[in-house]
């Protein structure tokens, strides 16, 4: 699991060194972490035999969205380097409202794909799958926090 926080960390800590990056190359980071991620997913969610195919499906819905959300805070992260310095009222209560909406729309995501998972397998296997995708929210949630300075702390 420390592999899999390392990667999430390093990615969005690479995305917002280079706030100039190319959506390609954004495309191709979130592929990797897609794939890291599938496997760490793979480790820890157990559907049955007769559910994995629903819940595979599922899964790869679920991070269409997840990754389109994933955009828009790499987004807005560029958006928070860009306006650091000398960063006005407006500014910074716009980047929290934009902040504050793009983390309600990844929980109400989860949730969404929670009761969609429980209704095509189980509670379990549902469980499973909101445990694993809320720890790795919370470390990319943490890893951002940690890589970014506070407002006004490098004045």
């Amino acid at each position: 699991m420390k592999k899999i926080t390392f990667i999430f960390a390093a990615l969005f800590a690479f995305s917002f060194a280079n706030a100039q990056s190319a959506s390609e190359e954004i495309d191709f980071f979130q592929s990797i972490f897609g794939m890291e991620k599938k496997a760490a997913v793979m480790e820890f969610v157990h559907p049955s035999e007769e559910d994995k195919t629903a819940f595979w499906e599922l899964y790869d819905a679920y991070e269409t969205e997840r990754k389109n959300l994933g955009k828009k805070r790499i987004d807005l992260l560029n958006k928070y380097a860009s306006t650091y310095e000398g960063m006005t009222d407006e500014q910074a209560d716009a980047l929290m409202k934009d902040a504050l909406a793009l983390n309600k729309s990844t929980d109400k995501l989860l949730v969404k794909y929670y009761k969609k998972v429980k209704k095509a397998t189980s509670p379990i296997v549902a469980t499973q799958f909101y445990q694993m995708e809320a720890y790795i929210q919370s470390s990319i949630r943490s890893g951002i926090l940690e890589a970014i300075p506070f407002v006004g702390e490098m004045d």
